[in-house]
């Protein structure tokens, strides 16, 4: 059984993990072999001790877990952007759990979060292009392609992303 539940300090090890392999799952020749070889699980790591350590306001992050062991997360943040909304920054779901919706509950407990907290700001993320399994994802949720553009990623490269939004939450929810 699947639960869902809020983030805590504890937590920053396992999603640390799963980020790290989901990235080497899913950014394989997008993103420097170097990197997802390497330091990517120091590089989450750090990022995720940072971000529930010492958390900022509008930050939410939830996890799925089963028997102990986190196997989805979502972070979000409420009023990231004053035309956009809320950026949902991370969505990830364990390879042996896909098409099983957990990233569906996520995605929505994480819009059902950002309505409560702005009712009038919309949703948005970023997806790469090459991630055609996630960008079909977003697409059956309802979202929509709004713009391609180039953004700095962590194994120091470039890369482009396109910006998916939901110009109207409720419709995620």
């Amino acid at each position: 059984m699947i639960t869902y539940r809020e983030a805590t300090t504890d937590d920053a090890e396992q999603i640390a993990q799963l980020h790290s392999l989901s990235w080497q799952q899913n950014y394989r020749g997008i993103w420097r072999d170097e990197f997802l070889n390497g330091p990517v699980f120091e590089n989450r790591r750090t990022v995720w001790q940072q971000r529930l350590r010492q958390p900022i306001p509008n930050q939410h992050i939830i996890v799925a877990e089963s028997v102990g062991t986190i196997c989805g997360f979502a972070c979000l943040y409420t009023d990231d952007d004053a035309l956009w909304g809320t950026l949902l920054d991370n969505l990830h779901v364990h390879a042996d759990l896909k098409g099983q919706g957990v990233g569906t509950k996520l995605i929505k407990s994480a819009a059902r979060w950002a309505y409560a907290k702005n009712p009038e700001a919309g949703f948005y993320l970023w997806v790469l292009p090459q991630n055609t399994n996630a960008r079909n994802f977003y697409e059956k949720l309802g979202a929509t392609n709004h713009e391609l553009v180039s953004h700095e990623t962590p194994d120091g490269g470039l890369s482009d992303a396109y910006r998916y939004v939901w110009p109207d939450v409720t419709k995620l929810i």
